[in-house]
């Protein structure tokens, strides 16, 4: 740093290096001036109307009184006026009447998507397509029926698939047979040695003589090309058929269990739960 400053009339502080390397001294500009000191009586006065810094064990809560839990309150307290008006609605509705309202049914369903995403898409996914393991319930297949009422009653009552092993039951080879018949009902293929077995070992009590499923016992159309355990085929079908479906006394079985909501959700959040299920387009009359 120079002793001595060779630029006197330069308006500079007197700090100077390598000769000519100085530090000025000028005022900032009046605009900025006005900027900085409006910045420093607008922080005071926000200090002063509004929570800011704590005071000691207390927050210092402004003389204005606002908090941001209170504006939240007043938010959510204005949301649940509107949505009450509704909810009584539901509440004194059936599930069916509650379809036959459009304005009421575009509520539940908005109402209904976080309540699906919260308790069923862990297992059904987030649209209904069915996680692994889990029932697609966006198509018109259906294990214990599909109308508005049988929905509602599998989202109170839960549901547990039954179907016995027969891996002691049945030789290998009958295994195979009924396996690959399963296949070919599937794609519409005749098997007449295959029909034979069914009868024979009357599969036909659970799952009707035509093969389409008894709604009442949960059991599945066999007929068509929807599978309940995923990937389908007869590998699939033959462990099935073997080890069976919630089979206590077979280590492999399949399981198949929905938990009752009877005692988890309010009726009203049930019956949203079974009118947003059904109208994801696969609900029946």
């Amino acid at each position: 740093m120079a002793d001595k400053n060779p630029f006197p009339g330069e308006n500079n502080t007197g700090h100077i290096w390598d000769d000519n390397i100085r530090e000025l001294k000028n005022d900032p500009p009046r605009w900025w001036m006005i900027g900085f000191w409006a910045s420093i009586i607008w922080t005071l006065a926000y200090a002063v109307l509004y929570p800011t810094v704590p005071v000691g064990d207390e927050p210092n809560k402004g003389i204005l009184g606002w908090t941001a839990i209170k504006e939240y309150k007043e938010g959510l307290a204005e949301v649940e006026a509107v949505r009450a008006r509704y909810e009584t609605q539901i509440q004194g509705m059936t599930a069916k009447q509650i379809l036959a309202d459009p304005g009421l049914t575009a509520y539940t369903v908005a109402s209904a998507k976080v309540l699906f995403g919260d308790n069923c898409g862990a297992c059904h996914g987030s649209g209904g397509q069915g996680g692994p393991g889990f029932p697609v319930i966006v198509d018109d297949d259906w294990l214990y029926g599909g109308t508005i009422e049988k929905i509602e009653e599998s989202i109170t009552k839960g549901r547990k698939g039954m179907m016995p092993a027969h891996a002691k039951r049945l030789s290998p080879q009958e295994l195979d047979t009924l396996a690959n018949y399963v296949v070919n009902l599937s794609q519409g293929k005749d098997d007449p040695a295959g029909a034979a077995l069914f009868k024979a070992k009357v599969c036909f009590a659970c799952h009707g003589a035509n093969a389409k499923g008894v709604q009442a016992m949960g059991s599945a159309n066999l007929t068509d090309s929807i599978w309940r355990f995923e990937p389908g085929g007869v590998e699939s079908a033959r462990r099935t058929i073997a080890h069976g479906v919630n089979d206590a006394g077979d280590a492999e079985t399949r399981q198949a269990v929905m938990p009752s909501f009877a005692d988890r959700l309010s009726a009203n959040d049930i019956k949203k739960l079974a009118v947003y299920v059904y109208k994801f387009g696969g609900g029946v009359q």
